[in-house]
């Protein structure tokens, strides 16, 4: 049961990989939606990626599968070696026990948009 439950989780995470993909969320510019769109996608990844405390036991076996997603998102909404820093540590930080409070997708908008004020 709780195997089918993560591969279920799986499917839907990779679906979502594809839509963003298919529909270019993270790659569109020209315009300053994208970077309120990257924010709203920002906290909707670290809210997933806190979810997982719900369930003690399961959320830390959720986070193995979460971890490359997230690093995998991060890369992709973020590019250059920003993305691929972040990448890595959201990756990690998915990995390590109790470190999921650390708002990784929302902690890389702000560096990219506030800190280093890129041009959207």
């Amino acid at each position: 049961m709780i195997f089918a439950i993560i591969f279920r989780n799986v499917l839907i995470d990779k679906n979502i990989i594809m839509e963003m993909k298919n529909k270019q969320i993270a790659v569109t510019t020209n315009n300053n939606s994208n970077k309120y769109s990257k924010l709203v996608l920002s906290l909707l990844f670290d809210f997933i990626g806190i979810i997982t405390y719900v369930v003690p036991a399961l959320g830390e076996l959720a986070d193995v599968v979460w971890a490359p997603l997230s690093g995998l998102l991060l890369y992709s909404m973020y590019k250059g070696n920003v993305g691929k820093i972040a990448g890595i540590f959201g990756t990690l930080e998915e990995l390590i026990p109790f470190t999921d409070i650390i708002p990784t997708f929302t902690i890389t908008w702000f560096y990219v948009y506030v800190i280093k004020k890129e041009e959207v």
